[in-house]
């Protein structure tokens, strides 16, 4: 099984940036993953680290569909894997009310149709075609053509039912976040696969993105992280998935204890259905450490 590690990036300059996805490739992992916030942008992140750092795998988890037309991203998606020689996992998604409204001031009216709308003209663009597409929500009218560069796999972060199934029936596959290994089994992964096989498609990729911690302070770390994270459960997203999973914060999600039982963790999620783990590690810089080295383990035993 393949697992990764998302590498943070606030506060962070690029050599430090550099020498995180350096450490995880030499700690044996897979891929590492760049989420896009108000710091380093993730596609450039990425292609910088995939330049920089031979072999290991880079993705983006995930980059908002609203402030990039398709064309744009299109451009930097494919000159990300020509500059990683081709290594890229492009993850996208509609983000949230409160920040696509608040922060860049677009209109969050039914994402699901701006999602299908935007992958009806992103993926074909991304396969070098001509585009010429004209929806209720935008408008795509071209070509991008980088040379060397292959069409990335595409996930859609996807959580509800309308937006598994256009993961299912449109992208290569999903990326979850604040989700525990029973909703992944009962909700998630049967979605999706569902809708991959009535569009006739390939097993769709379930990528399960969690966070853990190899610590000797369980309770004392969640009390810490339930503050750094107390926001996400206003987000209407997140917070029905909390609600069909009966927790009440996102901290209830996060893996922490000792080796066995984070160990365990890694062998749920695997058991219900993820087809790669990508883990945030957490705590101190040896609980991070320890983490990372416990994940590498387990890549070659899952």
């Amino acid at each position: 099984m393949r697992i990764g590690t998302f590498v943070p990036t606030d506060g962070t300059d690029l050599d430090g940036v550099i020498g995180r996805v350096r450490a995880a490739a030499d700690a044996g992992l897979d891929a590492v993953y760049f989420g896009q916030v108000l710091s380093w942008d993730a596609l450039t992140a990425a292609a910088l680290a995939g330049r920089e750092v031979p072999g290991i795998g880079v993705g983006v988890a995930v980059v908002p569909t609203y402030p990039r037309h398709p064309l744009a991203l299109a451009g930097q998606a494919l000159s990300a894997q020509a500059a990683t020689g081709n290594r890229l996992v492009l993850g996208v998604g509609p983000g949230h009310p409160s920040m696509m409204e608040g922060w860049y001031g677009y209109s969050y009216d039914r994402p699901v149709r701006h999602v299908r709308e935007y992958l009806t003209a992103l993926l074909p663009l991304l396969r070098g075609e001509d585009v010429e597409y004209k929806g209720e929500t935008l408008t795509a009218v071209g070509r991008v053509d980088v040379p060397g560069a292959e069409p990335p796999p595409v996930l859609l972060a996807a959580l509800g039912p309308q937006m598994l199934r256009i993961a299912g029936r449109h992208a290569d596959g999903t990326v979850t976040t604040w989700a525990n290994p029973q909703v992944i089994a009962d909700h998630v992964a049967p979605s999706i696969v569902r809708a991959a096989e009535e569009a006739g498609r390939p097993a769709p990729r379930v990528v399960a993105t969690f966070l853990a911690s190899v610590t000797a302070d369980p309770d004392g770390l969640r009390r810490t992280l339930a503050g750094q994270f107390a926001g996400v459960a206003d987000m209407p997203a997140y917070k029905a998935l909390l609600e069909r999973q009966g927790l009440d914060g996102p901290e209830e999600t996060v893996v922490l204890g000792d080796e066995a039982e984070v160990e365990r963790a890694f062998r749920a999620y695997r058991d219900a259905g993820a087809t790669e783990l990508v883990v945030a590690a957490m705590g101190t810089a040896e609980e991070q450490a320890r983490t990372i080295e416990l994940a590498a383990s387990l890549r070659r035993t899952l």
